[in-house]
């Protein structure tokens, strides 16, 4: 695994997940938005990875929209073919190459800081 210069503390780890958490509750029906996005809002830009393991490690986050995050380019998580089913049957359409139309669908709330 990489070594980042800017490594969590677990105090900044638990403040992370929750921030995490939190954004992903709020990503509206039929939108999505980016590990990435998720990350930058969270506090720490180039931890978009993380967000994944969050997702996924945390329980209780299967409860949360989770199908509603996709990375840059639109592409779903791999191995978790029910992702595309979700964001269909919210209205959520996919480009010829399967991957989501971002321009459509890109849900980017305003980094505050």
């Amino acid at each position: 695994m990489k070594d980042y210069p800017d490594r969590m503390s677990p105090e900044q780890a638990r403040v992370f997940r929750d921030a995490v958490l939190d954004i992903v509750s709020q990503i509206p029906r039929g939108r999505v938005t980016t590990y990435g996005h998720i990350a930058a809002l969270a506090g720490w830009p180039s931890h978009s990875r993380m967000v994944g393991r969050t997702l996924r490690y945390t329980p209780g986050a299967e409860s949360l929209p989770c199908h509603r995050v996709v990375n840059k380019e639109g592409r779903t998580a791999p191995g978790w073919s029910r992702q595309r089913t979700l964001l269909e049957e919210e209205g959520v359409r996919f480009k010829p190459n399967g991957h989501v139309d971002m321009a459509l669908y890109l849900w980017e709330p305003p980094i505050t800081l």
